[in-house]
């Protein structure tokens, strides 16, 4: 797990950002996405039962969950956070490498409340993200960074 800098929405409040994935190269990559776009906390995590505890503890604002996890999958992982109470409301983006429109369908099945194919371009998770988060000027702030 690890937390960095904060970063506030439209409406002034911090943003938590829980990033699950079992490849230690990608939760890093991540990472540092979101810090260049956004410079919020994010919290990390490489297994399902992490992420649902993480989940229940810290009450994230948006979720980007991978669907492959050893163990548990994050389909399973999606349809417990969406089945409990203290954590059904949280928006779960699926990141993941499966592409088709099946996966697609059984992640939006399982609870995901929206879907970004690996690899991405990052103006794609940062739609998303704004899509979830309501952040002002993240698209703003992200072109910014492309540029530069």
């Amino acid at each position: 797990m690890s937390m960095d800098n904060q970063c506030s929405s439209a409406t002034g409040a911090q943003v938590t950002i829980l990033v699950v994935d079992d490849d230690q190269d990608n939760l890093l990559l991540v990472n540092y996405q979101l810090l260049q776009l956004l410079n919020c906390t994010v919290i990390s995590a490489q297994d399902g039962q992490t992420a649902l505890t993480l989940a229940q503890t810290y009450k994230p604002d948006v979720i980007l969950l991978d669907i492959m996890l050893p163990e548990m999958d994050g389909l399973e992982v999606a349809r417990r956070l969406k089945q409990d109470a203290q954590t059904q409301t949280i928006p779960i983006i699926a990141v993941t490498a499966m592409a088709r429109s099946l996966d697609q369908e059984l992640a939006l099945e399982a609870g995901c409340d929206d879907y970004v194919c690996k690899p991405y371009e990052i103006e794609t998770l940062a739609a998303a993200l704004d899509r979830h988060l309501n952040l002002s000027s993240l698209l703003h702030t992200q072109s910014q960074t492309n540029l530069g």
